[in-house]
This record gives structure tokens, sequence and C-alpha cells, in this order.
């Protein structure tokens, strides 16, 4: 009878789990809303901002600091199983239901808004192949928004988990092109260009005053590429088990701080920084052109359309979660999953 009533368990345990979203989706969820436009556009703002020694001293800052962040995020999931929705949740509990609503709305307000400035450059990106589209913001290209936004309306409606998936499959062909830079940028990578005024004494005076400068205004940009690192535990609900979102969030991170480190260092190696401080939006475009020759610029861009139609649909899908667990009487306690995710 003991042994009846525990296959009974196991075979209830996996039909639950098989509604779940895996630690794999939950990983794919956090690259995809990290890694969207800024990324493409990274070496010309960060050429305007710091030399490569300072460069690196501040990536190195801004790497430990969202490191530790994420070890948050990976240790409440683990300590605090019943609490979900992530930030919101994790607000609401520790200070009551005024920070939780405050939290759940700023967020996902910051988070549509965010998604209106995605589509505007995904219509651009798409403008670089057709005609019509100009800066993503001609008759043509807001109805075109309009209707990917509501494909993506239509694909979450579907299943959070059946979306999920596809934004895993996503996430790899928005990450192939990056790979693909870096390996070329590894062999296009030259030492004296990467050295010369490695400080910064160029472009103003020189000594630690510069450094510290050049290291702050980089950083203003890097805490900015790290947005949506809290992409797995906003999912905390429907992952397998909390130990998921855990390693869900670190590997995240840690896949996009590699990524972004190598494509920021190897862009100095291939092209002076004053000319890379001048180069045109997407910046990666110009960099690989200057590696491989003009296929670079048009290979890079269609890179930014994949990257970007991965990253509206991981915001869409953060959107979604974000918005049930706002609307809830109870909050994040009080999350129930829908039809399809039973």
């Amino acid at each position: 009878m003991a042994e009846r009533d525990a296959e009974v368990a196991d075979v209830e345990g996996r039909r639950a789990a098989s509604g779940k979203v895996s630690v794999v989706a939950l990983t794919a969820l956090g690259i995809g809303s990290m890694i969207g436009g800024g990324i493409f556009g990274l070496p010309q703002q960060m050429a305007g901002a710091a030399a490569p020694g300072p460069l690196i001293i501040g990536w190195l800052i801004t790497g430990a600091g969202m490191l530790m962040l994420a070890f948050v995020y990976q240790r409440l999931a683990i300590n605090r199983p019943d609490i979900d929705a992530g930030v919101y949740g994790y607000a609401r509990a520790g200070f009551g239901n005024l920070v939780g609503f405050s939290s759940a709305w700023g967020y996902w307000l910051s988070a549509w808004i965010g998604n209106v400035g995605y589509l505007v450059l995904l219509m651009a990106s798409l403008g670089v192949f057709l005609p019509g589209f100009g800066n993503g913001n001609t008759a043509l290209a807001i109805g075109i928004a309009s209707v990917v936004m509501w494909m993506y309306h239509v694909l979450i409606l579907r299943g959070i988990r059946e979306a999920a998936i596809i934004n895993a499959i996503v996430t790899v062909g928005k990450v192939l092109p990056l790979v693909v830079f870096v390996l070329i940028g590894l062999f296009a990578f030259k030492f004296d260009i990467f050295t010369h005024d490695f400080w910064g004494a160029g472009v103003g005076t020189a000594g630690p005053g510069a450094v510290i400068a050049q290291v702050k205004n980089m950083m203003l940009v890097t805490v900015w590429v790290f947005i949506g690192v809290e992409g797995a535990s906003v999912f905390s609900e429907r992952a397998r088990t909390r130990a998921d979102v855990g390693k869900a969030t670190i590997l995240g991170f840690l896949s996009v701080l590699a990524l972004l480190l190598a494509v920021n260092i190897l862009s100095y190696g291939i092209v002076p920084r004053s000319e890379l401080a001048g180069l045109g939006d997407p910046s990666l475009a110009g960099v690989l052109e200057a590696a491989v020759g003009p296929w670079g610029a048009k290979f890079i861009a269609l890179g930014l359309i994949i990257s970007l139609v991965g990253a509206l649909l991981s915001w869409f899908l953060m959107l979604a979660g974000r918005d049930r667990a706002r609307s809830r009487p109870g909050g994040a306690h009080a999350l129930v999953p829908g039809p399809r995710e039973r």
C-alpha cells in the first residue's frame, strides 16, 4: 500500500512538473530580458565615456556589484519559497502592501514603456533591409509594430510555458550573432590599438582623478545593461523547483556578463577609441564592418532584429507575470495558475 501511494505521488509530481518552466527556459528568460538592443550600441557608448583601463576597472566594479544582487535573488528564492513574483513579492513581504504595490506598479510601468522603445528600434532595424520604416516612427512602422504586439499577446494567451519555450529558442538565435562577433574579434584584435592611450590621457588631464571620472561615466551605462537580471525570480511560481530559480539567475547573469565584457573589450582592439566613439547606432555593426567588410554590418543588423524580437517576448512575458501578481487581491501569495498552466 505504501509503495502504491509513493508511486501515485511520484506520478502526480511528474505531472505537476510537466506544466512548469525548466531551468533552461528560466535562464533564457533572464538572458533574453538582459540582452536587447543595448549590447549592440555598447562600443560607441563606452568609447565616449572611458579608455580601456578605466573601462576594465568599471566593469570589475559593476560585475561584482551585480553578482551580489544575483546572489541575493538566489538566496531569497531558496530561503523564502513561499514568496512568488520576484521583486514584488519580496517588497510586499518585507515592507508591506503599499511598498509592494508601488514596486509592482512601477516595474510594470517602466517595462511597457521600455517595450515601446524596443518596438521603435525594431522597426528602425527592419528599415535597413526594407523601405518605408524610416527611423521606426513612420505610419508603416507603427502599423507593423501594432501587429507584432498583438502577435505576442496571442502567443502568451496560449500559455506561459509555451511562450517560454519559444523564448528559449529565440534567445539562442540572438546570442549566436554575438558569439560570431567574439570569435571574429579574437582574430581581428590588435593589441597596439587596444593599449594606445590606455588610461585616457589624450582626452583629459592625466592622473587618478581623470581615471575615476571615466570609471564613473562608464558605470552610468553598465548598470542599465543588467536590467532584467531578476527575470527568473519573476516566474518563481512556475519554476519546477526554487533551486532552479537561483541557478537560472546566476547562469543568466554570468552568461550576459561574459558576452558584454568580450564584445566591449574586443571592440577597443579592432577600432581605435576615437573612431569607435563616432560610430553610428548600432555601433557593433561598424566594428564588425571594420573587421570583415560590409557584410558584417548587415549581419549585426539582422542579429539586432532577432535580439529585439527575443527581448520583446521576454519583457511581455515578465509583464504578463507581473500584471497577474499585481491584479490578484491576495498579491503574490494568491497567485493561481490559469487553465492552461495547471
